[in-house]
């Protein structure tokens, strides 16, 4: 529409340029009485001859006539139309939200709003974070700009729309294509423009997690696979599966799991667990250590040292997870 838009207004301009020097031309006029001959010739006013016109200045004024009632109805009617479509509405709402997105960093990108996609922002929303939707769908952008997200329309596998988005400033990518093929695509292009970001891939089949892994991606998930498999402990382990739905799920739960990362500054540092009884003070359990080496410590003794860097995986209410936050953050 914008290009219509742009058309009109060049249609309309080429006849005043038109009719300006033809003036001038066969009439030898000055710039101001051919321009204003023209601007009433084509908008119809039936005002007088600026000057008497010879018969080929009549029959040019004729010719102006039909040229310009058309391009500016042409020009009149393409204006009216792009008003009452919303579409000015639409541009003014795109800058608005450009400049939204520039002013984000260390947030998420979501490529794709559909039925995954979808959830990821739903689970990214109810836990407050700041994120980014890419996809071509309209309804599904006026979802998620409901629900207060900023979002992008265009085609994520577009290095340009990737880049709209704010991939060198973000924090993690998360890319749920339908494509395995778009999203490898994806995958490789954020992980060429932004070296540190962590990202998401969805797969189709487990024979493309290799291949997005290859690409870049820091975790791949298969949803198919992700889903027997939880079924398949819903029937063997139900209490279990009930658990971490308890503990997983951030609506109205008393227990929550959380992952948070030892800063350089932190008082846990160089500590061991028994020595900084974070159960005692806090209530928050330690349930896991992913070391800054790499390494996962899945049961940590009372005599694990914690070091800078690391994450920890800990269980525990919304304000025991809280206290243990400010100790995690307190200088030494």
């Amino acid at each position: 529409m914008v290009r219509r838009v742009f058309i009109a207004v060049s249609v309309l301009l080429s006849v005043l340029v038109l009719g300006t020097v033809g003036y001038m031309i066969i009439g030898g006029w000055s710039l101001l009485d051919a321009l204003y001959m023209t601007v009433i010739t084509v908008a119809t006013v039936g005002f007088r001859e600026v000057r008497p016109l010879t018969p080929v200045g009549q029959l040019f004024t004729i010719g102006l006539v039909l040229v310009g009632v058309g391009a500016l109805g042409y020009s009149f009617a393409t204006f009216v139309e792009f008003l009452v479509e919303g579409h000015l509405r639409g541009l003014l709402e795109e800058r608005r939200m450009r400049k939204v997105i520039s002013n984000l960093s260390d947030h998420h990108i979501i490529a794709g709003l559909g039925r995954v996609g979808s959830v990821v922002a739903r689970a990214l929303n109810e836990e407050g974070a700041r994120y980014v939707a890419i996809d071509t769908n309209e309804e599904a952008l006026l979802d998620a700009t409901g629900e207060g997200a900023a979002v992008i329309k265009g085609d994520a596998t577009d290095e340009s729309v990737l880049v709209a988005a704010g991939v060198e400033r973000a924090r993690s990518l998360i890319t749920t294509l339908d494509s395995d093929a778009d999203n490898l695509f994806v995958t490789l292009t954020a992980r060429g423009l932004n070296p540190r970001l962590f990202i998401v891939a969805r797969s189709s089949a487990e024979s493309t997690e290799a291949k997005l892994r290859k690409a870049g991606a820091d975790r791949v998930l298969t949803p198919t696979v992700i889903g027997g498999r939880r079924m398949a402990t819903m029937v063997l382990h139900p209490v279990v599966s009930d658990y971490l739905d308890l503990v997983t799920r951030t609506d109205k739960v008393e227990f929550r799991l959380e992952e948070m990362a030892l800063p350089a500054h932190s008082m846990l540092a160089g500590r061991s667990l028994a020595d900084l009884g974070i159960r005692e003070r806090t209530g928050a359990y330690v349930l896991a250590v992913h070391t800054s080496a790499g390494g996962i410590n899945t049961n940590p003794s009372a005599d694990t040292v914690l070091h800078a860097n690391d994450r920890i995986v800990v269980l525990g209410t919304p304000a025991q997870l809280e206290a243990l936050a400010i100790e995690v953050e307190a200088r030494a």
